[in-house]
């Protein structure tokens, strides 16, 4: 898994755009944390009605396969942004400057590329289920109460685009980085060492953000 990492700020166009998508990533990230909360809600409806009123909530599964889809990829593009993303960091550690954010640049285009590819898979999965035509515009429902199931398979697109403009503002700022020879860019996730990590903890405890 990846180490801990910060990522700098300056007045930049880059980094304008970075802060400002990162702004709608944690609102994604959000709804993905209060999709989880409701799954509990749901398991204790469920539970309890069946425990005392011998009726668990009707079409419990068909909405637990609504709301995975939110948890599953609403915070994916927070995740890269910070840095959580499993990845090789003792190989990518051994590198350091030009090589180094040539090393990202690549592996992040091709990652890009990747999620452009989901992007246009998944949004023909969500055309197939969508129709104007069709009672709640869905050529498709759930199998107990009959939910349509478009809405999850329209979150899949959503959250890889959103992905993808990340991967796009990271391409750029390792990319800037490679040209100029910048030791610490901005707008990409950079692995703190030891003391780093530590100075940043004890100004978190002190209230203070470095």
């Amino acid at each position: 898994m990846s180490g801990t990492t910060s990522v700098l700020s300056d007045d930049s166009v880059l980094s304008k755009l970075d802060r400002g998508l990162f702004r709608f990533e944690r609102w994604l990230a959000l709804l993905s944390g209060l999709a989880v909360f409701s799954l509990m809600l749901l398991a204790v409806v469920s539970v309890g009605g069946r425990n005392f009123f011998s009726q668990p909530l009707p079409g419990y599964v068909d909405w637990i396969e609504q709301i995975m889809p939110l948890i599953a990829f609403m915070g994916v593009s927070y995740t890269q942004r910070v840095g959580g993303h499993i990845r090789m960091d003792i190989f990518v550690g051994l590198f350091r400057g030009r090589a180094l954010w040539l090393i990202e640049l690549i592996t992040t285009l091709l990652v890009l590329l990747l999620m452009l590819l989901l992007v246009w898979g998944s949004w023909a999965h969500f055309n197939r289920s969508f129709d104007w035509s069709a009672p709640m515009w869905s050529r498709d429902s759930s199998m107990d109460i009959g939910l349509p199931i478009w809405p999850a398979k329209l979150l899949a697109p959503v959250a890889f685009a959103v992905l993808s403009l990340r991967l796009a503002l990271q391409a750029w700022g390792f990319g800037r980085a490679l040209i100029e020879g910048t030791e610490r860019p901005v707008a990409v996730p950079l692995i703190e060492n030891v003391a780093d990590q530590a100075a940043r903890e004890a100004a978190q405890l002190d209230g203070h953000d470095m």
